[in-house]
């Protein structure tokens, strides 16, 4: 008895040991082959100028699909019948499907995203409060890098349907700016500063013209609305040197820019 338990065991072992090594090996082996063939696939893209977004889309989603054809193909060299593990897969797939309904929009978004091309890699978005640079679009999910060097993952399913502001589609921005100035001062004089100042500025462009006029008289000031159209590339730059360069003006003009103050008025009771 003990003899036939022994070799019973040892059948098994030979039988469904060497099926479970070769299974092992080919997943080894096939996972290798598919590193091998996103790494060709990646390289010819990119030598045929296939734009990065659809790039880095398409080898995360063919990768997803070489790996479960490899799966089942391991499962099926165990032995299980393929009928059945379709049949099993059929049912879960259904309840998983029910399940992850958020994963599937994800998805579904991520495909809506390649297709119509509302974003690229390398633009800068504000999304589902949010703003950053788009370093990758993946199946499920848009990888977005701030200023600050924060990783900012947004799914896709609510990006593709909700509002999205893009600042990279257009190669040029208008450079919006309020200056104040004091009601004593010389309304005229002010405004001829702001013009040497921004004609001093090679970065701004003189089509469409520079705009200056008073927008506002307010509690305190008199309001100038300025607004410069610049490469976006120099938005930033201009935004924060024009605020400088028109305050040293105004000081060595004399022109003031005034600030909240008060008057307390004190009275004796006797």
């Amino acid at each position: 008895m003990e003899n036939f338990n022994l070799d019973t065991i040892m059948d098994l072992v030979v039988k469904y040991g060497l099926k479970l090594l070769l299974a092992v090996i080919t997943l080894i082996i096939g996972l290798w082959i598919i590193k091998m063939i996103m790494n060709a696939i990646g390289r010819n893209m990119e030598k045929r100028n296939v734009e990065a977004t659809l790039r880095q889309f398409l080898r995360s989603l063919l990768s997803m699909l070489l790996k479960i054809m490899l799966i089942i193909s391991v499962i099926s060299m165990l032995g299980v019948e393929m009928t059945s593990f379709v049949a099993i897969l059929a049912a879960a797939g259904l309840a998983v499907g029910m399940a992850l309904s958020g994963t599937l929009q994800n998805f579904a978004g991520g495909v809506m995203i390649v297709l119509f091309k509302p974003f690229k890699v390398g633009d800068y978005i504000d999304a589902q409060g949010y703003s950053g640079t788009v370093k990758d679009i993946q199946i499920f999910n848009t990888i977005l890098k701030t200023p600050d060097n924060k990783t900012i993952i947004i799914p896709n399913g609510g990006l593709s349907t909700s509002p999205m502001t893009n600042y990279s589609t257009e190669p040029t921005r208008r450079v919006d700016f309020t200056f104040g100035i004091g009601y004593s001062d010389d309304i005229d004089k002010a405004k001829s500063v702001i013009e040497k100042v921004i004609g001093a500025d090679n970065r701004v462009m003189n089509d469409p013209a520079p705009f200056i006029a008073v927008s506002e008289l307010a509690d305190s000031s008199v309001n100038f609305a300025v607004r410069v159209w610049a490469n976006a590339s120099d938005y930033w730059a201009i935004y924060f040197d024009m605020f400088e360069n028109i305050k040293k003006a105004f000081d060595k003009e004399g022109i003031s820019i005034p600030f909240p103050q008060r008057d307390v008025h004190v009275f004796n009771e006797k």
